[in-house]
């Protein structure tokens, strides 16, 4: 190789350097770019006015900042004044005068909703019966509470309703762990729910049933067909003392079984349902 193309090797060599030098800097300044602009506070709080109820979580999923917007009391009073009419039939601690409290607000304004939203309104009438539907999501949840209480309904003899009430499993639980956003603690207040992930079953029986204490112990399995009469239905609940993971054959032998017969309805409440007996607490 003489020394012309060497030179030319060279300066070849440099080029490419620079031309790489270049997009790695370009790639660096749209890195930089993406980041976008970083709004105040109140600009997010301004938008948030916007919101439908039922956007509030894709609107949260934006940035930090108006996820930190729907954390705030201010998020969640606006949004009840919002939907909130005079003619609405509202429980005393949903009603105006009640809100007032920071403790349980979002979870007060939620419940209000399902009362005075009609999107909300509407779903509660789709959720499909039972047992249509039978309540899988019950697996493995906790029984927190349980009573029962007699009830005059449309036939001339009395019925017996029997309430379960149910923790359940928490998919969150997890996220928690990996460091999970939490709300900040000025709003920790208007984010407590002692209700959360918590569920009423309610089944109705013609005939007052003893049932052993079920209080603290596991949900396992839930059964039903058709009663021993052959109108009603026939209704079987199994309890363990630990969780039932995987595949594991459950045995009737080894937990407290309720058997409920005959069954006139079944009906399953979350939380937020307005039928749902919410804690004293809240």
């Amino acid at each position: 190789m003489d020394s012309s193309e060497e030179v030319d090797a060279q300066e070849e060599s440099i080029h490419e350097r620079t031309v790489s030098r270049k997009k790695k800097s370009k790639r660096h300044r749209d890195k930089d770019g993406a980041a976008g602009e970083e709004y105040p506070m109140d600009i997010w709080l301004l938008l948030a006015a916007y919101i439908r109820p039922e956007d509030i979580a894709k609107f949260s999923l934006i940035c930090k900042s108006a996820w930190t917007v729907t954390c705030t009391a201010a998020f969640w009073t606006r949004l009840y004044r919002r939907h909130y009419t005079l003619d609405a039939c509202l429980p005393l601690r949903l009603r105006p005068e009640s809100m007032e409290k920071l403790r349980c607000l979002r979870a007060c304004v939620i419940r209000s909703l399902y009362h005075m939203y009609e999107p909300f309104a509407a779903r509660i009438s789709k959720i499909p019966a039972i047992p249509e539907s039978t309540p899988s999501t019950l697996r493995n949840s906790k029984c927190l509470l349980f009573w029962c209480r007699k009830i005059v309904g449309n036939r001339q003899e009395p019925m017996w309703e029997f309430n379960f009430k149910f923790k359940k499993q928490s998919p969150r639980l997890k996220s928690k762990r990996v460091g999970g956003l939490q709300p900040p603690v000025q709003y920790e207040d208007v984010h407590s729910n002692p209700d959360q992930d918590c569920c009423l079953l309610q089944v109705t029986t013609l005939n007052f049933i003893f049932i052993p204490i079920v209080m603290g112990m596991i949900f396992t399995l839930f059964t039903i067909s058709v009663s021993t009469d052959m109108r009603h239905h026939r209704v079987g609940l199994l309890f363990q003392d630990v969780p039932v993971r995987g595949g594991r054959k459950l045995r009737s032998e080894q937990g407290v079984q309720v058997i409920l017969d005959p069954v006139h309805s079944v009906r399953l409440f979350d939380w937020w349902h307005p039928q749902y007996p919410f804690s004293l607490r809240a």
